[in-house]
């Protein structure tokens, strides 16, 4: 391995974001440059500046593919070889095979070395040359790398590398090669670095320090923590490793080499370690461990248990023609669909719980180890499959949680069935407003310190033993990520036993990259019971416990919220829900979801209420073909989820970086930066943007900002300010991005629309993207080119509307008197489950148009005009009114600017339905929670003079 790094591109590396986007750019300029060296028509002057160019790629790449199996270190001496002799056509041969194997991964399913056939001058077969469609040749056989962790010579290697390769059997389902690495450093650069590692053995003498210091490969390093390691004697850093790859990519199989007694280390480090070795053991034990343990992984109960059913004759006396394709197959008339589908789906497709299959509602079987391997996977205690999207499984967990007369805290522009869920549930609702982002019409997320002030507000009131649960959004739709560990952490030292419950609809992929993990309530569960579980926490709160008691001995609630809270270890309860929308941003059939519990009373307290609310939101007939969907996507993110995050993000960073350094782009549009999205208050560590356009991704401002912000922004969510181009975002969305260019995106805002990189995005779509909006700009420059100076009056017109004449986003108002269960307390809280139901009956409502003066006078007569219903504009798609909320002006004023053609809850030739006075008149009279049939019996009309409404 070179001991330094080459000095060429220095400072073109700046903006690469990774390491793997280098290495296959590189090589792509060293065939580039191989072909020049072989070009007859090449002046001795380019010869010699493309050599010199090769050469710096060569010794670029040698130092990167140090930590890969393919192209090996034999492969480079090769190369270097016949560089010297300046033998180019044959290296052209040999760059262009290496790049081609890489491209079409035919690596992955030979050991033969094609690199020295070509120097010794012999052609390649097609076997040797491989097909990367062939799935039944040998691609059928998965392959990976295992890491070696140990100073070895040479021979040493090539010993360790022999003996393994001849353990491999016939029967083994998957193959793989071994790399091997001398530090601890190096270690974790490689496993970092090289997705295609899934095991790694580590073994005893290995010192710390690498001596690659190439700052691309160096910045995997940035912000770890290793000092203890460091100080450790070379023979005892095995465990520190395993410790630390553990926490980076918990999915790998660590396997230990050890000398010392295993009997005296096995109980202490077995967690972390498949199984321990002594010694050198033979050869057969390491490969047959490495192989289950791939195979622990690959596994998929219920995906193989449908598989298996397909192919079972059978005879169907029971529900469902389509089973098996019957109905189709006689049909005359809609074969059509077989011939779109395929035979396989319906040869899956029965309403049999038995014969190898398991029921949804009572697993017992296959779908019961799915879903405990989900668990494994997401860091979950438990993990329930849903075939009804997250929208129920928000309602399971909140039904199974929350019993009527229970306050739940919540924030307000959260998904909308959360609230009807809390409506179902007959919770007493506390709402929490997140800060606005007026000038790109968003919100952002609830700041902790008003979630602690809701809090010490209702333990003033004597009511904390009332409230149940924070229920908050991460992310949130445009990419505000929460600081989760303290906001649990301060929020348990004021509520023990707080539960609390994550929509993570849209972060499901945050569990399988280092970074984003951290901020996952699973992560932070599992996190906090360690550490409130350990003995240097307890020391640290004694004296913390004295501050606080000073504190609540002043009753100084300013103090409180602005002092980082611990809880007291001896109450703190960890109960951690998490509801996730696997098809949104995993592989999943749509309507694939997770829950996600990590909760230490499940079992005693929750465990009988959670199976009735999960009957009750179920389909008893779930389809399969979702369930084995989720199965399959689960053994995806466990194998390659973190190389395919990791692509996802690298292209999300090239799609911003583009889009800031183009000049043509950067005139009509800009993307969104965490200074744009997250106030300054907020950001402690300074970081306005993860990109600089002068020094680039260098100084890993990402990394960093996590490590600290109370907010911060996720870059594969690109929300794109499109104001000055005069257009609003739906317009844009449908006339320019969907109609011209079928390009698909979800969400807009009156001057943003949001782009989102997942785990199937390609470099050919983000390269199709940027052309897109180029030709975007292009044509609004050559409008504003030919219009007149009345028609550039108008556009500049729009782009005011757009970027300064926009309407401030409103907070929560408040709960009508009758409807407000905390009016004796002077809490917040309000009965919308009675005002849902209330407004069944019509005689109980009327309809106000806003666009109208009359609403204008009633709110200046000092009448309050109470929200019969949820009113949810689309964008921003949550509730802007609930039932029996007061209308303020602000609301009023930011729905009259509202330019969307979606407001669900507003009748558009009927207006906004508002509750009488005369209801509201009759429910003060009696206590909350009130029935319907309560207050039509005060205000029905006499029977003999009642009339029937007109219909519509």
């Amino acid at each position: 391995m070179p001991d330094n790094s080459p000095q060429i591109l220095r400072k073109s590396l700046d903006f690469y974001h990774s390491a793997s986007q280098l290495r296959f750019d590189t090589w792509h300029r060293l065939e580039h440059y191989t072909s020049q060296l072989t070009s007859r028509s090449a002046r001795k002057a380019d010869v010699a500046r493309f050599r010199k160019a090769a050469h710096d790629a060569m010794t670029m790449l040698e130092t990167i593919e140090y930590y890969t199996a393919f192209p090996s270190r034999e492969d480079f001496r090769i190369l270097w070889q016949v560089f010297e002799r300046e033998d180019y056509t044959i290296f052209a041969r040999m760059v262009e095979q290496l790049v081609r194997s890489l491209t079409n991964h035919s690596y992955r399913r030979s050991t033969f070395s094609s690199i020295r056939k070509i120097a010794e001058g012999e052609e390649l077969d097609v076997e040797e040359e491989g097909d990367p469609l062939d799935l039944d040749g040998p691609l059928a056989k998965p392959y990976f790398e295992v890491l070696f962790v140990e100073e070895m010579t040479i021979d040493e290697e090539n010993r360790l590398r022999s003996g393994l390769r001849s353990m491999r059997r016939a029967e083994d389902r998957f193959i793989y090669e071994l790399i091997s690495v001398p530090t601890f450093e190096d270690a974790l650069i490689a496993i970092l670095f090289n997705y295609n590692i899934q095991a790694c053995v580590i073994r005893y003498g290995f010192p710390f320090r690498s001596k690659n210091q190439l700052d691309i490969l160096q910045r995997y390093l940035a912000g770890l923590s290793d000092s203890d390691a460091e100080e450790q004697p070379d023979t005892d850093r095995g465990p520190l490793l395993g410790a630390m790859m553990s926490e980076l990519r918990p999915e790998l199989d660590l396997y230990l080499v050890t000398d010392v007694a295993v009997e005296e280390i096995a109980a202490t480090i077995t967690e972390k370690f498949r199984r321990i070795f002594y010694r050198q053991e033979d050869y057969l034990e390491l490969h047959l461990a490495i192989l289950r343990g791939i195979e622990s992984r690959y596994q998929t109960p219920f995906f193989t248990a449908l598989k298996d059913y397909s192919r079972k004759p059978t005879g169907v006396f029971h529900a469902m023609p389509i089973s098996r394709g019957k109905s189709l197959t006689k049909s005359k008339w809609i074969r059509d669909m077989m011939q779109f589908y395929g035979m396989n789906v319906f040869l899956a497709e029965t309403s049999a719980t038995s014969g190898g299959l398991d029921s949804l509602l009572q697993p017992h079987g296959p779908l019961k180890k799915a879903q405990e391997l989900a668990a494994r996977a997401f860091g979950a205690r438990r993990t329930y499959f849903s075939t009804n999207g997250t929208s129920t499984s928000n309602k399971i967990v909140v039904q199974a949680l929350i019993k009527p007369g229970d306050i739940v805290l919540i924030d307000r522009d959260c998904h909308k069935s959360h609230h009807y869920g809390l409506v179902l549930a007959g919770a007493m609702v506390s709402y929490l407003d997140s800060y606005p982002l007026d000038d790109y019409s968003m919100y952002g997320a609830v700041p902790l310190t008003d979630i602690k002030r809701r809090l010490l507000e209702y333990k003033s009131a004597g009511l904390l033993d009332r409230v149940r649960m924070l229920l908050l959004t991460n992310c949130t739709f445009d990419g505000v990520v929460y600081n989760v560990e303290q906001v649990m952490e301060e929020c348990l030292a004021i509520k023990p036993d707080l539960i609390f419950l994550w929509d993570e609809a849209w972060f499901a992929f945050a569990s399988f990259h280092p970074t984003y993990r951290k901020r996952t309530a699973m992560y932070c569960a599992r996190t906090l019971e360690a550490r409130y579980r350990s003995i240097s926490y307890q020391e640290t709160y004694k004296p913390f416990r004295k501050q606080l008691d000073k504190l609540e001995a002043k009753n100084d609630t300013e103090g409180l919220i602005h002092t980082r809270l611990m809880p007291d270890p001896e109450l703190v309860k960890i109960r951690v829900y998490a509801t996730q929308s696997t098809h949104k941003t995993l592989t999943s059939l749509r309507q694939g979801s997770m829950i996600h519990i990590y909760d230490q009373q499940f079992r005693h307290k929750v465990d009988e209420s959670f199976s009735e609310a999960f009957m009750t939101h179920t389909s008893t007939s779930p389809n399969y073909q979702i369930l084995a969907s989720l199965d399959i996507g689960r053994r995806q993110v466990e194998l390659e989820g973190y190389e395919l995050v990791q692509k996802q993000l690298d292209l999300a960073m090239a799609l911003r970086e583009r889009i800031a350094t183009h000049e043509l782009l950067s005139k009509y549009f800009s993307v969104l930066v965490a200074s744009d999205m997250v106030p300054e208050e907020f950001r402690p560590s300074g970081i306005d943007s993860y990109f600089d356009p002068v020094t680039g991704w260098r100084n890993m401002r990402m990394e960093e900002a996590w490590a600290s912000d109370h907010f911060v922004v996720d870059p594969t969510r690109i929300t794109l300010y499109i104001g000055k181009t005069g257009v609003d975002g739906d317009t844009f969305k449908n006339r320019y991005l969907m109609d011209k260019y079928g390009i698909q995106i979800n969400k807009t805002s009156r001057n943003t629309v949001l782009f989102m990189t997942n785990i199937g995005t390609t470099r050919s779509s983000v390269a199709y993207l940027i052309g897109v909006l180029v030709k975007i700009a292009n044509e609004l420059d050559r409008e504003w080119n030919d219009s007149s100076p009345r028609e550039r009056k108008l556009f500049d017109k729009r782009v005011h509307s757009l970027t300064t004449d926009l309407p401030p986003l409103p907070d929560f108002s408040r709960f009508h008197p009758v409807f407000s269960t905390g009016r004796e307390s002077g809490t917040p809280d309000g009965d919308i489950r009675t005002a849902y139901f209330l407004a069944y009956d019509e005689r109980f409502c009327d309809y106000l148009r806003i666009d109208e003066d009359l609403i204008d006078q009633e709110l200046a007569a000092g009448r309050d005009v109470v929200s019969a219903g949820f009113v949810i504009p689309y964008p921003p798609g949550f509730p802007i009114l609930v039932p029996g909320q007061i209308l303020s002006q602000e609301i009023l004023t930011f729905m009259r600017a509202l330019d969307v053609k979606e407001i669900h809850g507003y009748r558009q030739e009927l207006g906004l339905r508002v509750f009488l006075d005369e209801a509201l008149a009759s429910v003060r009279q009696t206590p909350i929670p009130v029935t319907v049939a309560d207050i039509a019996a005060d205000i029905a009309p006499d029977p003999g003079s009642h009339e029937e409404p007109a219909e519509d």
